[in-house]
């Protein structure tokens, strides 16, 4: 670090271009060297900071950042986001911030009391008609609500699915009305948008704002919809929210609930225990139980479902889609290539939001076993890994002490709009994803598996559950050993050799994605469900 200029990124979606005299530092780098015992001799080692972030308005722990930058900072010290948003972090901004986190401590057991106290209310008084399900009426307008309180996604699954659904809904009901925290890219325009935002209420306390947000989002959900009448209201599960729930039953119409796996679950095994997690598994529970439909990506979610007394009757096994327009073998990959150097390259391609889940590191030592034991690849094999996320710094550490660093591409986290074009640079495509680490089913329905499939390239996957039952082994793809690095090596440099095979597992991946698993076919499949069981 120099004794210029500070600019620290916390949430933002891309690093800026910054002056020459100007460190950029990750919150999460900074946070490291902090933890490793530098922070004595960071201390006001900047005659300038400044806190670039997405939004100001949905700013986590403001007075920490707060604090934290006037303490590296010796002069001028300031939150920026990219609206283009300012405010100067003075004596009095420090003062106002330490305030509303003083206030929020004391009011924080009394949210906590009333949100359990309506969510136990809500669970004993059970559906709003307990002999029937409500009446669907397709003529009228459903509402997509999207709670999650993540911010600035530019690509990733999640995008894709939200999309997916959405663009296809008025081709089996009226237009649809999004109810959203955030923007989400390739959504179409003329869908009917509300921003919902945080009011900034418990802001530097962890999950309180989440456990907040139901009632704040339930209230401006409705006066957004007015009085127009609902066809049903289709909520994607976050964590904490119940906002969905609360809406449909006021309205008295049918509730969707798409369900991507347990938070509970997943905080606990692919991050950290939730803090207040009795609280958050009732919160889960009452969605579950409130639905008159849940839709799953996979059988091993159903029966979790099943096992926790859910009615299978009311689950909808569902996998994600793909937009066979969007991504098709048709979209010219050249200009990738070109900006990264691969011309006359064999490119190995991977795209993903880097999750634990999603195998990147096994890739890495596969690519780097495979260029060991084959130094023939050496100059002609490339691997493109497209994205970012949690275990990239895994993924460069697994590349270095390869030494193939220099034989692979990353690209960091591109748009949505950008995802086929990097594909269509790619020969052959991989899906590493590993297994549970707890030893359950994986209950995933990876998004990257079907784009793959309709990109007409050849597949080198996990066989792992769904996965092994969407692509079949050597008609649609190349099946390796979840997590075996050396299996994926195996089918990779397989794929390397054999054009004539890769050409034929492309071309029926293809045609399945196109007649199985279209965003089209996924939507149709939920409002017909609904149909039976809301008549």
């Amino acid at each position: 670090m120099t004794a210029g200029k500070l600019l620290l990124l916390r949430g933002a979606t891309g690093p800026p271009a910054a002056a020459a005299d100007t460190d950029v530092v990750r919150f999460e780098e900074l946070r490291r060297r902090i933890l490793e015992g530098e922070i004595l001799r960071l201390l006001f080692r900047y005659r300038e900071a400044r806190l670039l972030t997405y939004s100001l308005a949905v700013m986590t722990k403001p007075f920490n950042s707060a604090l934290l930058l006037r303490l590296l900072g010796r002069g001028p010290c300031t939150f920026q986001d990219e609206e283009g948003n300012v405010r100067r972090i003075g004596p009095g901004t420090l003062a106002a911030l330490f305030l509303r986190a003083l206030s929020d401590l004391v009011g924080k057991r009394g949210l906590l009391r009333r949100v359990a106290a309506e969510v136990e209310a809500l669970l004993r008084a059970g559906p709003a008609d307990a002999g029937a399900p409500p009446r669907l009426d397709l003529s009228a307008t459903p509402a997509y609500l999207r709670t999650d309180l993540v911010f600035g996604l530019r690509s990733g699954g999640s995008v894709g699915h939200i999309a997916g659904v959405l663009n296809q809904l008025d081709r089996f009901a009226a237009a649809p009305v999004f109810l959203t925290t955030d923007r989400i890219p390739t959504v179409r325009e003329d869908i009917e948008t509300h921003v919902i935002r945080l009011d900034g209420r418990f802001a530097d306390f962890g999950e309180l704002p989440g456990i907040r947000f139901s009632e704040r989002f339930d209230r401006e959900a409705e006066q957004c919809l007015g009085s127009r009448k609902t066809a049903f209201v289709y909520q994607r599960y976050s964590l904490n929210n119940y906002s969905g729930a609360t809406l449909a039953r006021r309205r008295g119409v049918p509730f969707v609930l798409e369900y991507n796996g347990s938070e509970v679950w997943i905080n606990r095994n692919w991050g950290k225990p939730l803090r207040y997690e009795a609280l958050s598994e009732r919160i889960e529970t009452l969605n579950l139980a409130a639905a008159d439909l849940v839709v799953v990506v996979s059988a091993p979610m159903r029966d979790e479902l099943a096992a926790r007394g859910i009615d299978p009757g009311k689950i909808l096994v569902n996998p994600n889609g793909v937009d066979t327009d969007r991504y098709s073998p048709e979209v010219d990959g050249s200009s990738v290539r070109r900006k990264y150097g691969l011309s006359g390259r064999f490119v190995v391609g991977f795209i993903g939001t880097f999750g634990k889940w999603h195998g990147a590191n096994v890739l890495a030592d596969a690519f780097g076993r495979l260029l060991g034991q084959f130094p023939e690849c050496r100059e002609r094999v490339r691997l493109l890994m497209i994205g970012d996320g949690n275990t990239m710094p895994e993924v460069r550490e697994r590349l270095a002490a390869h030494g193939v660093s220099d034989a692979c591409v990353l690209t960091g986290s591109v748009p949505q709009e950008e995802g086929p074009v990097h594909l269509a640079a790619c020969d052959i495509l991989v899906s590493p994803h590993v297994p549970n680490p707890d030893g359950t089913p994986f209950f995933g329905s990876p998004t990257k598996l079907f784009e793959y499939m309709a990109m007409g390239k050849g597949i080198v996957a996990s066989d792992l559950d769904q996965i092994g039952e969407i692509l079949e082994q050597g008609r649609t793809a190349w099946m390796v050993s979840p997590g075996d690095p050396d299996s994926l090596a195996a089918g990779i440099k397989k794929l390397i050799d054999d054009k004539e095979l890769r050409d034929r597992l492309g071309r029926a991946a293809r045609q399945e994605a196109s007649e199985k698993h279209t965003w089209k076919e996924h939507t149709r499949k939920i409002v017909e469900k609904l149909s039976e069981r809301c008549r």
